[in-house]
């Protein structure tokens, strides 16, 4: 993986470590885990690599005030189990790809007033690969906010699956969820489930949810062959634009993964 390439050049020597990347910060590296327990305090970054056939298991408190930023890449065919608790006034941010038959279930529970959490996640999956994210969002107090994009990719057999729930409790008033999932079929074989959903006891919210499952734009891919692209090309640029928007929302290893994304489809 050239991401693991990138960060053994970077000074990591081993699955579990701390590395300086190019924008000076430091993160915490996990490769392969089969279990993560955090407790964040202050300000803190980790960059979780699931590569191998694994399952793990992963909790995250989030103390008042504090925030985590957390990128993940699936590149293997691996089961994980994410759980994520905050406190009044933290802030936690996620961002995860996968290019492989992976699942991932996360739960956030948002515990304290002002607890802000934004979720951003996408897939490629093509072959007979299948892959499935399924995210709790849980507004168990008044005043926090939550907002989640997903976007995936299905080509040749493969399927991919979202399933999302927002819960906001009776006593939770001023919540701010959004929950989004859009998503492309490429060919008649490839197969997209998608189930946002929504579940609310409160009458002071703003709630949002939806889902969409397009095809490639046809005039866009015959637009950009006018302009001397072959159509696999095309193909890839466009969804290239898709996905990228999340992805490199990451900084500097938001292009690493951007990469990884890249290769996977030379494979579609």
């Amino acid at each position: 993986m050239k991401l693991i390439d990138y960060l053994q050049g970077r000074g990591l020597r081993a699955n579990t470590g701390m590395c300086t990347l190019g924008d000076g910060r430091d993160w915490e590296v996990v490769i392969n885990p089969s279990k993560v327990e955090r407790t964040i305090r202050g300000e803190e970054r980790i960059l979780i690599l699931h590569a191998e056939a694994t399952t793990a298991k992963m909790h995250f408190d989030l103390c008042a005030g504090s925030s985590l930023t957390m990128v993940e890449l699936y590149a293997g065919d691996c089961f994980a189990e994410c759980n994520i608790h905050q406190q009044a006034e933290s802030r936690c941010e996620v961002v995860s790809v996968s290019v492989a038959g992976s699942a991932a279930d996360y739960t956030i529970d948002l515990d304290g007033a002002g607890a802000e959490n934004r979720l951003r996640s996408a897939y490629i999956v093509g072959g007979e690969e299948h892959t499935r994210l399924s995210l709790r969002v849980n507004h168990n107090v008044a005043d926090c906010t939550s907002d989640s994009l997903v976007k995936g990719v299905a080509g040749g057999k493969a399927t991919g699956e979202f399933y999302g729930l927002v819960y906001v409790a009776e006593d939770a008033q001023r919540t701010d969820a959004r929950q989004t999932n859009r998503n492309i079929e490429i060919g008649p074989d490839a197969k997209i489930i998608t189930k946002p959903q929504l579940e609310i006891y409160a009458d002071d919210v703003k709630c949002s949810h939806g889902a969409t499952v397009g095809q490639m734009d046809g005039e866009a891919i015959m637009y950009m062959r006018q302009r001397g692209l072959s159509e696999q090309q095309a193909r890839r640029m466009q969804i290239e634009g898709f996905v990228n928007d999340i992805v490199l929302q990451a900084g500097e290893i938001g292009q690493l993964l951007a990469d990884e994304l890249a290769q996977k489809l030379e494979k579609l």
